[in-house]
């Protein structure tokens, strides 16, 4: 039986991309915002284009955080790209009229690039750590990144004597400085770059998230 993934639909740029490769990798996708649908599907894909604060906006009109919260709170597989992985930190540094907090599931702030041209822009190669699944048969492999702001460090600490849970694994990539390029956490998984608009690796990668589910 295919999986099923709900692309959270919040008013994030062009999804189709992200729809097509789902589907392409054999899962069965439906592009909504319905409560319903999004706590009963297997995987949920959080798209994120543009703006950090533009994204927020969107995805507090749909009750996305509350929507991620709960699965994450039931187990339940989470996927966030480009900036839906930048909304699981505390927040972002990126200029708006107001602060603009994240969902916060993850700590630290959001930061600009420390580079001489931004936003990056290409294709980059990334450091996966043994042990990965989102990236297991493309670990050496380039992925195609667009952004300007990133989360430049991992702040959250792994509580000492906790042998039952799994320490998150941290993928990154270098522009400018270090930054992380991808999270592994437990039911929540994140990438900064577009893996559906990556290519072959990038359709592997979320045929390896499908295939978890």
């Amino acid at each position: 039986m295919s999986a099923r993934v709900v692309v959270l639909d919040y008013g994030s740029g062009n999804v189709r991309s992200a729809v097509r490769a789902l589907e392409h990798v054999g899962s069965e996708v439906e592009l909504t915002a319905d409560p319903k649908l999004v706590a009963a599907c297997d995987g949920l894909f959080v798209p994120g284009v543009g703006n950090f604060h533009a994204c927020m906006t969107g995805l507090r009109a749909a009750d996305g955080p509350r929507l991620i919260d709960v699965r994450l709170a039931g187990g339940r597989p989470v996927l966030g790209v480009c900036v839906g992985m930048q909304v699981l930190f505390d927040g972002s540094e990126e200029p708006s009229a107001a602060v603009e907090e994240g969902i916060g599931e993850w700590p630290g702030m959001v930061r600009r690039l420390p580079a001489e041209i931004v936003p990056h822009m290409g294709w980059n190669t990334v450091r996966a750590p043994a042990g990965s699944m989102l990236f297991a048969g493309v670990e050496t492999e380039s992925f195609y990144f667009v952004h300007s702001y990133a989360a430049l460090d991992w702040e959250l600490p792994v509580a000492d004597g906790a042998m039952a849970r799994r320490a998150p694994l941290i993928t990154t990539c270098d522009y400018g400085t270090s930054f992380v390029a991808a999270v592994e956490n437990g039911p929540l998984s994140a990438t900064q770059f577009h893996p559906e608009k990556s290519g072959a690796a990038g359709l592997q990668l979320l045929r390896n998230w499908v295939g978890s589910l």
